[in-house]
């Protein structure tokens, strides 16, 4: 495929919605995307489709370009100085590179979790609150129900209900990213980007949120960033596998790890590199 920038070729953008639109369950097609930061190619040729209700692991080894990828569909690479992407990105088949698409909407739609968690410095009720609070709801009896419905929905609330006024930094890492999860489902959207939510929890707390993940692919899309093999096999439905900026293979995961097509990408997941 030819590199354009962006909003340049009409057709394509037409193209990309139709293919959408008739497959009925792609969430984001992305096609030709290229992201350089300054000189330096991040992102080369980039085509890849997410389905609805599936949990799509990106793997590959540092700086392959698996964390870039994924911030270009919530459009946060942009706050990165010096970036500059052509392509299309469509999201339900709107393309989201385009000058008219509202950013604050897209981001309301797909929701991040970080590495890290990331706790307001407000109590855990106020974390969750929020979101909800940001967009117009003031209603006591609401936000009540929106609290405890997105607690539940991470798998927290019976740790934390009755410990709703205290600081979210008192929780432990593991239920601190729970937390961050809730508080994204709070704001009730229709994709979630995880960036190896689990690289800084105990085996424990990886195993809860693997098993929450598994529970919200029934309501969601789950775009995961993971650098663990064993991670990526237990909870994708398909799996990526980027190297040097390229998407080397994706497949079904039981695929990628059993039977891939590529040689890289047996070295890699067997653990010959990376």
């Amino acid at each position: 495929m030819a590199l354009v920038s962006v909003n340049e070729n009409k057709n394509e953008k037409v193209d990309t919605v139709e293919s959408v639109q008739t497959e009925g369950k792609v969430v984001y097609d992305t096609k030709g995307l290229n992201l350089w930061y300054g000189k330096d190619q991040a992102l080369k040729n980039i085509n890849l489709s997410v389905y609805e209700n599936e949990v799509t692991a990106i793997i590959g080894p540092s700086g392959c370009g698996k964390s870039t990828y994924i911030k270009t569909l919530n459009r946060m690479v942009e706050l990165i100085p010096n970036v500059k992407i052509s392509g299309n990105i469509s999201y339900r088949g709107e393309n989201i590179l385009g000058k008219s698409y509202q950013v604050e909407d897209l981001r309301t739609k797909v929701g991040m979790v970080f590495q890290k968690p990331n706790p307001f410095p407000k109590s855990i009720y106020d974390n969750i609150a929020y979101g909800p609070r940001i967009h117009g709801i003031r209603n006591k009896k609401i936000l009540n129900q929106i609290v405890e419905k997105s607690l539940r929905g991470a798998y927290i609330w019976d740790e934390v209900k009755d410990r709703l006024n205290e600081n979210a930094y008192g929780l432990s890492g593991g239920q601190q990213q729970r937390l961050c999860i809730a508080r994204c489902l709070a704001i009730e959207p229709d994709v979630i980007l995880m960036d190896e939510p689990t690289s800084a929890l105990d085996p424990k707390s990886t195993l809860k949120v693997e098993e929450l993940i598994q529970q919200l692919r029934n309501d969601y899309s789950i775009i995961i960033v993971t650098h663990n093999m064993q991670q990526a096999a237990r909870i994708s439905d398909k799996t990526a596998f980027f190297l040097n900026g390229e998407t080397v293979e994706y497949d079904k995961t039981d695929v990628i790890f059993s039977n891939p097509a590529d040689k890289r990408t047996e070295d890699y997941v067997t653990g010959r590199f990376g």
